[in-house]
């Protein structure tokens, strides 16, 4: 499975943002597809998750209530809708896949498929 990112740009605080995360070469029904973010010198941190069968999902405390992870299970395509957007949230983002159980959602040494990551910054 290749996962590949888009969407990342440059955004106003309080402003909104679509990032894309599209699968390929593979079969994704049985994996987790998550998100994580690096700001600079800082470590790589879960933002959200879901699994593609059934679509639970999973969020970090940081971003719940403004961010919403979804898919798309026919275009094999999954989403992070960014809103209320603030400059801590400037990043990497990362898609990633894993099989795990949703206890490990979080942590990125789980993941074992990773895409490249695609820019966000927030400007004051």
């Amino acid at each position: 499975v290749q996962l590949q990112a888009s969407g990342g740009g440059l955004v106003q605080a309080g402003g909104s943002l679509r990032l894309s995360c599209a699968a390929s070469g593979g079969r994704f029904s049985n994996y987790v597809m998550g998100w994580f973010r690096q700001a600079p010198g800082k470590e790589r941190e879960f933002v959200a998750a879901i699994r593609w069968s059934g679509g639970t999902t999973r969020y970090a405390e940081s971003v719940k209530g403004r961010f919403t992870i979804s898919k798309d299970v026919a275009k094999n395509t999954g989403y992070l809708q960014m809103n209320s957007m603030k400059p801590d949230d400037t990043a990497v983002y990362y898609c990633a896949a894993t099989t795990v159980v949703f206890s490990s959602w979080g942590d990125p040494e789980q993941y074992h498929r990773w895409g490249q990551g695609t820019l966000v910054t927030v400007s004051s």
